[in-house]
């Protein structure tokens, strides 16, 4: 009992933290696209070209993923994932410094705990943790 008692509970994080992974995988696509639209015009996409960056993507747990304006990702967690992350969103926010794009990883306050260490739960003027992903936009030789 007494195992179970530990087991379960750790068992359950363990499923819930697989679930954001799975948002993470799916974002990828659309990290790509925001990268080569920058690389192409030379800045983030406004909210106008960044609907049609991506076509729809939803995996087992995530119902969307969208581009929002600035590139920022938006993967939305469906009525399938853990009961914590049901509606839930992770951010991802692209931020161009020196001529590479920076991604910040944020989510809603109930799937804080269940982010990837170098994600943020997302706050009121709280400040966000880059996610150590840069993509450089300049050739080697600049």
């Amino acid at each position: 009992g007494i195992l179970a008692a530990v087991a379960i509970p750790q068992y359950q994080n363990y499923v819930a933290r697989a679930q954001v992974s799975e948002a993470l995988v799916l974002a990828s696509g659309a990290k790509t696209a925001v990268a080569e639209y920058a690389i192409v015009k030379g800045a983030l996409p406004n909210a106008a070209a960044a609907g049609s960056l991506i076509d729809q993507m939803t995996g087992t747990y995530v119902d969307s993923v969208e581009v929002g304006a600035g590139g920022v990702i938006t993967a939305t967690f469906g009525a399938g994932a853990h009961t914590n992350l049901e509606t839930g969103k992770l951010f991802l926010t692209p931020e161009i410094t020196g001529g590479s794009i920076t991604w910040s990883c944020t989510g809603s306050p109930l799937i804080g705990s269940y982010l990837p260490s170098s994600c943020e739960v997302a706050s009121d003027g709280g400040e966000v943790k880059p996610s150590g992903i840069a993509l450089d936009l300049l050739p080697a030789d600049q």
